[in-house]
């Protein structure tokens, strides 16, 4: 049986960033699949109630700077010196999200990799279709065909299921995994779950 890591995943988020590339080792070591789910992290607090941890505790004294310090250490403990906040940030990750769908299983990866990269490494205006388009076509996606079939209604019901789906099984927030029925969520929980997978075969039902 193949273990199976299922990743709640929007660009939106810096730590989803910074889970999704500490993430290759403890899947080697696991011998697991990842699995992404693309949603939309802007849906997810609005069914819940959440917020974003600048919003939630801006008014909580030294939260805001040891959260700060926590990525700082989670970046030098997994080596992921490339990583920088996007100057545009907060980014609406809507039409990311849609067309992470629209470009399909084949070419997901490309997809996720062009993007990530320029929207956590290079500082580019992600929420810009132009500038999306551009990333596309740097990495050799069909950037006019994916962005069409982002304004398709099927891919739109698809990610708002997504969503509705994760905040049923009790999803508030990004990155959020699921090893089986287990939930974790935070980048501060990659220790657990590669604990869990390391004595469980982990299986997920996709679709």
């Amino acid at each position: 049986m193949t273990k199976t890591l299922e990743f709640i995943f929007d660009f939106a988020s810096p730590n989803a960033y910074l889970a999704y590339r500490a993430l290759p080792p403890i899947l080697q070591r696991t011998g697991a699949t990842l699995f992404l789910t693309p949603c939309l992290l802007g849906g997810i607090f609005k069914s819940t109630g959440n917020q974003a941890p600048m919003l939630a505790f801006a008014n909580v004294k030294g939260k805001i700077d040891y959260d700060m310090l926590e990525m700082r250490r989670f970046i030098a403990r997994h080596n992921l010196t490339k990583f920088r906040m996007n100057p545009h940030f907060p980014i609406n990750s809507l039409l990311l999200m849609r067309a992470m769908i629209a470009a399909g299983a084949a070419a997901q990866q490309t997809y996720v990799e062009a993007v990530l990269a320029a929207m956590w490494e290079e500082g580019q205006a992600m929420g810009d279709q132009a500038v999306v388009a551009q990333v596309l076509r740097a990495a050799g996606l069909d950037a006019e065909k994916i962005l069409a079939g982002a304004q398709t209604d099927s891919v739109k019901q698809a990610l708002a299921g997504n969503t509705e789906a994760a905040v049923a099984r009790g999803v508030f927030g990004i990155p959020t995994f699921f090893a089986g029925a287990e939930m974790f969520f935070g980048k501060e929980r990659l220790g657990q779950v590669e604990e869990y997978l390391g004595n469980h075969e982990a299986q997920i039902s996709i679709g």
